[in-house]
């Protein structure tokens, strides 16, 4: 058997609650998907979850957890020096090192800035081999933003732009409170030489996308995270065929006209 295919146990080295349903936990592993890929979580006598990669190194793996159902309501009950069982990566990620050279823009919704927080973590390993980096994040609240330190970084050095759909209470980005694609929507962004990353809802990104359309920007310039329940990993069950397509080895991240029209 592949090893990739057999769950081995690593060491969780720390967990950091990130809001009231998300947590992160840092694994012990040289692991290291690229941007975009997954790892497959399980429990052992519960059940699996796909995760994507939150990070980019070889010592640790970064997962965001979202507390959701059963599986990842298990893993938030995990405690530093515990163990878990990962199996992977799996699937094609983001083409970071075809881009070299490129301005990028990054686009993400909620819980969708976890990929992308491993393409920044690329890119700043590698940053004299892009150009101008644009960063559109969107939250439902101040509360419910994730990375909230790494943010208040990035804006240092990129050109960050973080809205939240509301605040009722104190807003200590004060950044401004609408959707993030109305922030996208007033941008000006560069057209020629770049090339655009996005994860999150899926209502999100397709507006997100007709605004690029509408500033000049063509399909094949626009890459997507689709989130689908991927089970086998291997194309074998069907559970996340896509256009002829498998989410979990063809995907997760499709290049825009690969999968323009579907309904996910």
């Amino acid at each position: 058997m592949n090893s990739i295919y057999q769950a081995k146990r690593y060491r969780i080295t720390d967990v950091v609650e990130q809001t009231g349903d998300n947590i992160m936990l840092r694994i012990k592993t040289r692991l290291n998907p690229k941007p975009g890929e997954f790892v497959e979580v399980s429990i052992p006598g519960i059940g699996e979850a796909p995760i994507s990669s939150a990070s980019y190194n070889n010592k640790v793996l970064d997962l965001n957890i979202r507390i959701v159902g059963n599986v990842t309501e298990a893993i938030s009950k995990l405690k530093k020096g515990d163990k878990i069982h990962l199996r992977g990566p799996y699937g094609k990620g983001y083409p970071i090192d075809e881009l070299k050279g490129k301005n990028l823009i990054l686009i993400a919704g909620g819980c969708g800035l976890a990929p992308l927080r491993g393409i920044i973590e690329y890119i700043d390993q590698h940053r004299l081999d892009y150009r101008e980096i644009y960063l559109f994040f969107g939250f439902r609240s101040p509360d419910d933003v994730l990375f909230k330190d790494e943010i208040r970084e990035w804006e240092k050095v990129y050109h960050m732009n973080l809205s939240v759909d509301e605040a009722m209470g104190e807003n200590p980005f004060n950044c401004p409170v609408g959707f993030v694609t109305g922030i996208l929507e007033k941008a000006e962004l560069p057209v020629n030489n770049t090339e655009v990353l996005m994860c999150g809802p899926h209502v999100m990104m397709e507006k997100s996308i007709r605004i690029l359309e509408n500033k000049g920007f063509h399909d094949n310039q626009i890459w997507v995270s689709f989130e689908r329940h991927m089970k086998c990993t291997t194309g074998k069950c069907g559970h996340c065929m896509i256009n002829g397509m498998y989410v979990c080895i063809d995907g997760p991240v499709f290049r825009y006209d690969e999968v323009k029209g579907v309904d996910e």
